[in-house]
């Protein structure tokens, strides 16, 4: 009995492949919707502001602070700076973006080379998002009155961060398996 458990347990690669697959499609799509609402596109300011890669897409990357809106508040001055920051625009696009890939990555049995490209992608962002926990001092428990700040203590938008880790991985297996049915479609036409 207890080898057949251990055995079924053994097996379960496959199926866990097909999960991790179907966890980076949904975020994707799912967080790539989001990039189109106000309050998605404002939570991620202080990340894009702060990164060497990305700062350049907005117009005052620096002034952000001051312009703040907690998750779910919309002070309108602070939306309208947002606007003019050029917050949507970028978010706009990211969404559009992630959508695209949690789509390729999706297809992979109708299109495996755009679907391993989506993947190769995906890694790279992972790296991106990682780096934020260099480049973003929010990432981090601010040193207020609590003796416990600073690395290794997360903020709640540092471990939103450290996660990534994990795509990271699932990206890597979705890369390899859409570079295998790509190979094996390749493979039965000769």
């Amino acid at each position: 009995m207890k080898n057949s458990i251990i055995n079924h347990i053994a097996n379960l690669d496959k199926f866990g492949k097909k999960a991790i697959r179907f966890g980076i499609v949904v975020v994707y799509l799912w967080i790539g919707a989001l990039k189109f609402f106000s309050y998605e596109a404002d939570g991620i300011v202080p990340f894009v502001a702060h990164s060497p890669f990305m700062s350049f897409f907005y117009n005052h990357p620096s002034e952000y602070k001051k312009h703040k809106n907690k998750e779910g508040e919309l002070i309108p001055a602070n939306h309208q700076w947002n606007i003019s920051n050029n917050t949507y625009g970028f978010a706009n696009g990211l969404g559009v973006f992630l959508i695209t890939l949690g789509v390729l990555v999706a297809l992979y049995k109708v299109a495996p080379l755009p679907s391993m490209i989506a993947s190769m992608l995906i890694l790279l962002m992972t790296l991106g998002t990682l780096s934020f926990l260099i480049t973003t001092p929010e990432t981090w428990v601010p040193h207020l009155t609590d003796n416990q700040w600073g690395f290794p203590y997360l903020s709640g938008a540092g471990r939103l961060v450290i996660k990534d880790i994990v795509i990271l991985g699932g990206a890597i297996i979705t890369m390899s398996e859409s570079a295998q049915q790509y190979l094996k479609r390749k493979n039965s036409n000769r």
